[in-house]
């Protein structure tokens, strides 16, 4: 069996050989938390959109931008609403599902 769409996906390498994690290590560096996670996935979201999922894995950086905004000024209830609309969102896709 062949791993490298698991070990070396074509959509996190770009065609001068950067690879996609290479890059977000370095725009993580000296972020901790919530700060880096959404960083590590508005970059990885932002780096494979043309080559992946299209609108949906823009629309996913777009949620992460906004989720980091929200924590960078400390909107607690922008942040608690944004959770609900996960939480709610995850419940739909499981009840369809059944």
């Amino acid at each position: 069996m062949n791993n490298d769409y698991l070990v070396n996906p074509k959509h996190y390498k770009s065609a001068k050989g950067l690879e996609c994690i290479d890059c977000i290590e370095g725009v993580v560096e000296g972020l901790t938390g919530i700060e880096a996670t959404d960083t590590g996935n508005i970059m990885k979201y932002l780096w494979r959109w043309k080559n992946k999922d299209g609108v949906n894995d823009l629309k996913k950086a777009q949620w992460y931008i906004n989720h980091l905004i929200a924590h960078v000024e400390n909107d607690t209830e922008k942040l608690k609403t944004m959770e609900e609309i996960l939480i709610d969102k995850q419940l739909d896709e499981l009840h369809d599902e059944d």
